[in-house]
């Protein structure tokens, strides 16, 4: 059998995506503080590109319009006036002829499935990548002082021995970051214990330096387990704390009662009125069953929203934030010096900067405006939630922006990523607005947020001693003529952080 080579030709389709539609993508995905570094990192690296203030071009029309309008009105330098007038449009005339010689040679789209670097070298351009050397002023400052870094500076602080310091650097080791004991003193002590020194440690050293730790601050570091943290700081309030011995009392014995919230039988054991039990409660409560988070902080996350919403005439009107980015625009300066025929390598050099510079220009453009699109139709959808409340909030997906825009759902949801509205009643991220939807009685549908709304209204008005249960909430829901499910209203609770009805019920 002989094989034999031949040609075909196929057509099909297939999607591709031209560097510029790559560009514009990423800038779009973009929070606002990126955008910010972005847009500085392209200053920094791209001659051609240069900040406009904003309303600059247009104040220096207005003043060449009241100049040329004082010197007619006295009648005076008419023919310097001319002469002027002559000169800024043999200036025009020159500066449109150099745009159209530069702007002829350079094409608007590369082809698809093509990088940058493969048509424009980026040798010569500024590097923005950091010096290595240069401080880092944020994280220098940003820093903050750790739990383990308080307990150590405290420890500088006690008269302990050598041996002590070892004993209680070890145990401080051992403190998580809710300010516990994360291993037993047992454990601590196998591991500092040595057979063969002369005088090994022993358990009761151990034992004394931990005590003395746990009078370290913040208040109940130290303790294995809750009881033990809040008797420590129990210990640490002075003698005449009113209701001091009967708090006592309840945190050593019937600790387990309070937690599952038995008054009656707490009551009855420790043998307290229900007004004094009242008040022992309210000095137990003021304690802090977690130490170490007071020194926990993450880093400082900073919102800055992207559109603004405000109601002008009875309409709501949605606008940019100016604020967002600084406008930037091509350097005229610069781009003039191309020159059309020169191929050198400073011309080539020029051209590739220029180029790139309208790119992100336009990139930036298209991003304001797919953002601004998207933002005025979810205002639009949701003007019941600006009047009235989330109890207002319409269902939305992104399949319904989608549609009204005209663009891809991927789209969507890149832009409502990480953006943020701020509206009358506060900052949203532009994905809050979306939610799922229930069905109602009336064949009408209700957004997940609206019930969300509901169900927070009904906890926080029922009665402490008789908390609603979830069965009794979709009761409640059912005469509002939405039908939820109880283990939704399970799930809408417990994503709010609400209690099951056990753990709410309150002495009152």
């Amino acid at each position: 059998m002989v094989m034999k080579a031949s040609l075909q030709l196929k057509m099909g389709q297939h999607l591709t995506m031209t560097p510029q539609l790559q560009q514009a993508i990423r800038l779009l995905q973009l929070s606002t503080m990126d955008l910010q570094q972005e847009i500085q990192e392209a200053l920094d690296s791209n001659p051609m590109l240069e900040l406009s203030e904003d309303g600059s071009e247009a104040q220096e029309q207005e003043r060449e319009s009241n100049s040329q309008s004082k010197a007619e009105e006295n009648g005076t330098d008419n023919e310097s006036a001319g002469k002027s007038d002559n000169s800024s449009e043999a200036k025009t005339e020159q500066h449109e002829s150099e745009r159209e010689e530069w702007g002829d040679e350079i094409p608007n789209d590369l082809p698809v499935d093509t990088a940058w670097d493969d048509i424009y070298p980026t040798t010569g351009s500024a590097s923005s990548a950091p010096d290595e050397d240069s401080p880092d002023f944020e994280s220098r400052n940003s820093s903050e002082e750790t739990l383990i870094e308080k307990l150590l500076w405290q420890l500088n602080l006690v008269p302990f021995s050598e041996r002590d310091k070892y004993i209680a650097v070890a145990i401080i080791d051992s403190i998580n970051t809710d300010g516990y004991l994360s291993c037993s003193l047992e454990e601590i002590y196998e591991g500092l214990y040595d057979e063969n020194d002369e005088d090994p440690v022993e358990m009761d050293e151990v034992e004394a330096v931990l005590k003395t730790i746990q009078h370290f601050e913040p208040s109940g570091v130290g303790a294995r387990d809750l009881q033990e943290c809040l008797l420590i700081q129990l210990q640490q309030l002075p003698p005449d704390t009113p209701w001091l011995p009967q708090a006592r009392l309840v945190v050593s014995h019937y600790l387990n009662l309070l937690g599952s919230r038995d008054y009656a039988q707490l009551m009855r054991r420790s043998r307290l009125k229900e007004d004094d039990l009242r008040s022992v409660l309210h000095l137990i409560q003021s304690l802090t069953p977690k130490p170490g988070e007071s020194m926990v902080s993450g880093d400082t996350e900073y919102v800055v929203p992207d559109v603004v919403v405000k109601k002008l005439n009875g309409r709501w009107k949605v606008e940019l934030n100016p604020e967002i980015a600084p406008k930037i625009r091509v350097n005229d300066g610069y781009a003039s010096l191309i020159k059309r025929a020169d191929s050198s390598a400073d011309n080539t050099f020029m051209k590739d900067q220029l180029q790139e510079a309208k790119w992100f220009i336009k990139s930036l453009q298209s991003r304001n405006e797919t953002l601004l699109k998207v933002a005025s139709k979810i205002v639009a959808h949701q003007q019941g939630f600006l009047d009235y409340g989330e109890e207002a909030m319409k269902p939305l997906i992104l399949h319904d922006i989608a549609q009204a825009v005209e663009m891809h759902e991927s789209t969507i949801s890149r832009v409502t990523t990480q953006k943020y509205m701020h509206t009358p009643r506060g900052i949203f991220e532009l994905k809050y607005f979306f939610s799922s939807h229930v069905s109602t009685t009336s064949g009408g549908e209700c957004s997940s947020t609206a019930i969300r709304a509901i169900i927070k209204k009904l906890v926080a008005a029922e009665n402490p001693k008789k908390p609603l249960s979830d069965s009794k909430i979709a009761d409640l829901l059912k005469d509002q003529g939405i039908n939820v499910a109880r283990r939704t209203i399970a799930k809408y609770r417990e994503a709010m952080t609400i209690p099951p009805s056990n753990e709410r019920k309150r002495l009152v």
